[in-house]
């Protein structure tokens, strides 16, 4: 599947009111990170710092969220999930050009 595709899927499963656009999405995509991060969590709380298959699976349940949230954002902001990557993907070559990809060192 190409994000162009998830994208469209996802926006037909979005049910939120107009006055929330883009708010909606946000606080989705803020609290399901934090979803994410607690599933990390238990995997030294839980698991003595073993990732187990049924952690996996949560920790994917919980990025498929993350996706969903981010892919309705970008709807409502008016961009593509596609171009939200190659974005991202330019920003992080010209970083690695520049030898900042790390640290403090962010021009």
């Amino acid at each position: 599947m190409d994000f162009s595709t998830y994208q469209n899927g996802a926006r037909k499963t979005a049910v939120y009111p107009e006055a929330a656009k883009v708010i909606y999405p946000a606080l989705g995509l803020s609290g399901e990170a934090g979803e994410v991060a607690n599933q990390v969590k238990k995997i030294l709380r839980d698991n003595a710092g073993e990732l187990t298959e049924e952690r996996r699976t949560k920790i994917i349940d919980e990025l498929g969220d993350v996706l969903w949230y981010a892919a309705a954002l970008a709807s409502d902001i008016g961009i593509s999930l596609d171009d939200v990557a190659a974005a991202n993907l330019e920003k992080l070559a010209k970083r690695a050009g520049d030898g900042t990809l790390k640290g403090d060192q962010r021009k």
